[in-house]
């Protein structure tokens, strides 16, 4: 008998197991989305607060499994591809991720980056 067995093995410690999971995942998620716009390991933070769920409830395992499929199915689909064709995949996720951030940085502080990037530069 593990000890997540034994926690669960009564009413207070199944309760008191939901509740702390959820609490540690929604925070471990909560960071992951804050961090998604950032370089950085935004979405791998999302997915292990969804792993800690996992621990306790079905859905979020679901959700899991569904998550590494996709991630598996798309990593494949990259590999078979051209390195003409990764190469513009990968110049596309930047300009993504740069209007992520420029966008996050307008909104959060009011700093259009384009701007103070032509005003450095001349």
């Amino acid at each position: 008998m593990g000890v997540l067995d034994k926690i669960r093995a009564n009413q207070t410690g199944r309760l008191a197991l939901k509740i702390g999971i959820g609490v540690l995942g929604a925070l471990v998620i909560a960071l992951g989305i804050v961090l998604i716009p950032f370089p950085g390991p935004g979405w791998a933070i999302v997915i292990l607060g969804l792993a800690i769920w996992a621990v306790e409830f079905a859905w979020a395992k679901n959700l899991l499994e569904f998550t590494k499929r996709n991630v598996k199915a798309w990593t494949s689909w990259i590999g078979r591809q051209s390195l003409p064709m990764r190469g513009l995949i990968g110049v596309v996720g930047m300009i993504f991720v740069a209007a992520i951030v420029w966008a996050s940085v307008r909104v959060s502080f009011g700093i259009d980056l384009i701007e103070k990037t032509r005003e450095w530069l001349s």
